[in-house]
């Protein structure tokens, strides 16, 4: 994969939704009266906790990976991720007959860890930085000649996440705002891509913890900011932005909310309890948000991308 990345455009998105039908799963968009309720939002989600892989990551990689050359699958994939890209290129990889070579830092999810063992996935575990994570990396492509498929940074990526908003706002038919909780900025760009051409009136929001805040920071500042070793239980989003998601927000993001751990326990709690769904920790934060920031969402029709569902067990955040 060249390095000249540039953005993807609308066109790439539907493409890339034709390119994964047969591979993915088109999720339900769910309601709760109850979380409307107590919002006064009209909130739809997204269920990409039901998702193959278990998460919306399974669209970017599945997309990423079929328009790799043959020579390039005979040389296999690598990446490095805390689970969810992980996962969904390990699965990717068993579709298109290649091999996943995957970084895993040490304190990775043990659901997550299992489920790339599960699609036939190569695991090199590291420290949990991002420098280990992409020296160790380095050290893998350089032995194996795997392709890298970066986590986010890379429009075939986008293109394949943007498929969740597309599919969300079709079905909606209209909504006010959309959300998608931000990371490394995959999900949050493609969203943000589809959902500006399909309605120029549409509010595009990221939401993001606090203690793990690069995305605000950046998005704020008009400088590309990393995180810092950043310490919260959404897991998913403790990765720093890249250049191509970056730019993306920059240009057709509205704006990015940040939310406490208490917020995004609580907003956890409540999917499972009101919806009676399993979310992780990541996946609930656009939610906590429209709770910390209530007047912004009253009455207005909010779509939300629920990212994932690998969470933990044995890790609830209202057990620890």
């Amino acid at each position: 994969m060249s390095d000249k990345y540039i953005l993807p455009e609308f066109e790439d998105i539907k493409n890339a939704s034709v390119r994964i039908k047969e591979y993915i799963h088109r999720t339900p968009v769910l309601t709760s009266q109850s979380i409307n309720e107590l919002t006064g939002a009209h909130i739809f989600f997204k269920c990409e906790n039901f998702q193959k892989a278990g998460a919306f990551k399974a669209r970017g990689a599945i997309n990423a990976v079929l328009q790799l050359s043959s020579e390039d699958l005979e040389k296999g994939v690598a990446t490095h991720s805390s689970g969810n890209h992980a996962a969904a290129l390990a699965m990717a990889a068993k579709i298109a007959g290649a091999q996943a070579h995957i970084v895993m830092p040490e304190n990775a999810p043990k659901i997550k860890v299992a489920a790339v063992k599960q699609y036939g996935g190569i695991i090199t575990f590291c420290e949990p930085t991002l420098e280990d994570r992409e020296s160790v990396l380095k050290d893998v492509s350089n032995r194996t000649g795997a392709v890298f498929i970066p986590p986010y940074n890379h429009p075939h990526i986008i293109a394949g996440q943007g498929t969740a908003a597309l599919e969300l706002i079709v079905e909606t038919k209209y909504l006010d705002i959309i959300m998608a909780p931000v990371g490394g900025g995959g999900l949050l760009s493609g969203t943000a891509i589809a959902s500006k051409h399909l309605s120029s009136n549409i509010t595009v929001i990221g939401a993001e913890p606090e203690q793990a805040d690069d995305a605000y920071q950046s998005f704020k500042s008009g400088q590309l900011i990393p995180a810092k070793n950043p310490i919260t239980i959404a897991d998913g989003l403790k990765t720093s932005l890249g250049t191509l998601t970056f730019e993306a927000i920059q240009k057709f993001t509205d704006e990015i909310y940040t939310v406490s751990e208490s917020a995004i326990s609580d907003a956890m709690r409540m999917i499972w309890e009101r919806m009676k769904i399993i979310v992780e920790p990541s996946c609930a934060v656009p939610l906590a948000a429209i709770f910390t920031y209530p007047e912004y969402f009253r009455g207005k029709k909010t779509g939300i991308i629920l990212s994932g569902g690998n969470v933990d067990l044995h890790r609830l955040p209202w057990h620890q």
